[in-house]
């Protein structure tokens, strides 16, 4: 039998829904029961790569690491001068009749690979800053694929929220339906008025929490969160097969590597003294005669070795060597904790999925089938509270998906999964 409150919450429906059919006719470009936009993963990641000014960065240091290759490949000027001797002295040497003009050309002779040496860090330092925007964009991807599953958890506790409310209200209904009867204790209806404003708060909370999410992910690409996540996979707990030993993060460790290598071939380069060579034409005003000149000058090297530079060079290369093998064995050890901890969240949603809300479920059920037979046997509370450890198992398998899938995002970090998209996203750009 319907309560009052109801029949007139159906009439006032009835009377509304003509009224905004006609609003609509009025203006046809309103849509009213648009939905939001579903956005899956890949569109996320899409949107944010277009949009991040970082992207942007690294294809102008690419950019700038490209010219410094070709700057790198380019020869030393040489030099055209002039020189002009026995002028403006004392006696004989006070006029311009004894003065001796050379115009000469000179060129510094690089020996030892200098520019060779110098193209080869030119060459690290490209592979160098590519290496390094793959790496930016695969950690921007982490970052918003782990916001992503933040946004996700939310919305789906969102809707665990509000069916938690939906059934709380319904048992408000229920006893007021047998108040009449006074099957109830009086202290019955605080109570599950109490449930109700507390399984409203916690709707209102997961609504913010949710609304939250989805700004805190759309700020990616400078969206509102006026949206929707596609919701598909996030029950499925597919973990990651081999790995591919040597990742985006080993490569740009690689990449240091080679540059401190090709600094050290430079820096032993440097150690070699040029050879600066002149050939000209020397003028003598005296007699009006010309003659070839030529000269060479080598730098003794008796002082600068260019040791220190060297040995510094060396201790680079040392370190980047160093570093490569750390990051392999830092990587698989987070690989391991990765793993396991996924491993622990799925063993424990398997559990909850075929022991626990099963018999939660069927206990809801039977508590609920044994009320609405009537009697004392089962009261509102029991209700209450077999609904209650309903909800709280769903929202722990809720929390432990979450982690589940943020330890995975971690691992397709580590394994590079979305670098075709990246790369994608860089072209469109």
């Amino acid at each position: 039998m319907l309560l009052i409150r109801d029949v007139r919450r159906l009439a006032l429906y009835r009377l509304a829904l003509p009224l905004g059919l006609a609003i609509l006719a009025l203006f046809p470009g309103t849509d009213a029961i648009a939905q939001p936009q579903t956005l899956t993963l890949s569109d996320v990641l899409a949107r944010t790569v277009g949009h991040d000014p970082a992207a942007r960065a690294g294809a102008a240091r690419i950019r700038a690491a490209e010219a410094g290759l070709d700057q790198a490949d380019t020869r030393p000027n040489p030099a055209l001068g002039i020189e002009m001797e026995d002028f403006a002295g004392s006696g004989t040497r006070s006029r311009f009749d004894e003065t001796q003009t050379t115009l000469y050309y000179e060129e510094l002779w690089e020996r030892g690979g200098k520019r060779q040496a110098r193209t080869d860090i030119a060459g690290a330092e490209l592979a160098l800053a590519e290496r390094q925007r793959t790496a930016n964009l695969l950690d921007l991807a982490a970052e918003v694929q782990g916001a992503w599953i933040e946004a996700l958890a939310a919305q789906i506790a969102t809707t665990l929220a509000d069916d938690h409310l939906a059934a709380v209200q319904q048992l408000e209904r229920e006893f007021q339906r047998r108040a009449n009867r006074a099957l109830d204790p009086k202290f019955t209806h605080e109570r599950i008025l109490a449930a109700v404003a507390q399984a409203q708060i916690d709707s209102e909370q997961a609504d913010m929490t949710a609304r939250a999410a989805r700004a805190a992910l759309a700020s990616y690409w400078g969206g509102d969160g006026n949206f929707r996540l596609d919701d598909t996979g996030f029950d499925h707990l597919s973990m990651e097969g081999e790995l591919d030993p040597d990742s985006t993060d080993i490569a740009l460790l690689t990449a240091a590597r080679e540059t401190a290598t090709a600094r050290l071939r430079f820096e032993k380069a440097n150690s070699v003294q040029d050879v600066s060579l002149r050939a000209g034409l020397r003028h003598f005003s005296a007699d009006d005669d010309v003659a070839v000149v030529f000269g060479v000058s080598i730098p003794l090297g008796v002082y600068d070795t260019n040791r220190g530079n060297i040995e510094r060079a060396q201790a680079e290369q040392l370190a980047a060597e160093i570093d490569v093998a750390a990051a392999r064995n830092k990587r698989q050890r987070e690989i391991d904790r990765l793993t396991a901890a996924q491993s622990a969240s799925a063993h424990e949603i398997k559990r909850l999925d075929a022991e626990v809300l099963p018999r939660l479920e069927r206990a809801v059920g039977l508590v609920r089938e044994g009320f609405n037979r009537g009697g004392t046997a089962f009261t509102l509370l029991e209700v209450t509270e077999a609904q209650r450890a309903r909800t709280e198992a769903s929202s722990r398998r809720i929390d432990l998906l979450r982690r589940f899938h943020l330890a995975g995002a971690r691992l397709d970090r580590l394994n590079d999964r979305h670098i075709s998209l990246l790369s994608n996203g860089e072209h469109n750009q």
